[in-house]
């Protein structure tokens, strides 16, 4: 099994296949634009913590498709958690878990289409990392705020 196989199958264990955890699909699908933009005291929201994962995976996405990593975005991370409390309703949350599904879709398209050599080359602007070894990174990110997620879900049903 090569590298491109076990990459399409961690993304979707993150985003749809139930594996060892509860898929981020299936965490969302039953939230409100409310309950998914109320904030604990980690000043974070779920809806928050999405709207990062979307911007992260569209970032590299965006990278493995034109093959190159630009490290000179001038990104501050915490920009990336936010939510515009004008946007907060029923409409954008649903247009915020399409584009969350989208990029997910996306990188399996991108993943099943491209070459195995592709996943073997090295990104020399990104410390000479393999294309495999920053998906793979990237997954467990997913992975890791994925957790987040349920956590701050299960804090909201026993509220």
């Amino acid at each position: 099994m090569g590298h491109k196989s076990i990459l399409i199958d961690q993304m979707n264990a993150c985003y749809h296949d139930k594996s060892w955890f509860i898929p981020l699909h299936e965490i969302l699908k039953d939230l409100s634009a409310e309950q998914a933009s109320k904030e604990y005291s980690s000043k974070q929201s779920i809806w928050a913590i999405v709207n990062h994962l979307i911007f992260w995976n569209e970032k590299w996405l965006e990278r493995f498709e034109i093959g190159h990593v630009e490290l000179h975005d001038h990104i501050i991370n915490e920009d990336t958690f936010y939510v515009d409390p004008i946007t907060i309703n029923e409409a954008e949350w649903n247009k915020t878990l399409q584009r969350l599904d989208i990029v997910f879709r996306r990188w399996n398209v991108a993943l099943e289409e491209c070459d195995e050599s592709k996943l073997n080359m090295e990104i020399p602007s990104y410390f000479n990392a393999p294309w495999w070894g920053v998906v793979s990174n990237s997954c467990i990110h997913n992975a890791y705020h994925i957790g987040q997620i349920m956590l701050l879900k299960k804090l909201m049903q026993h509220q």
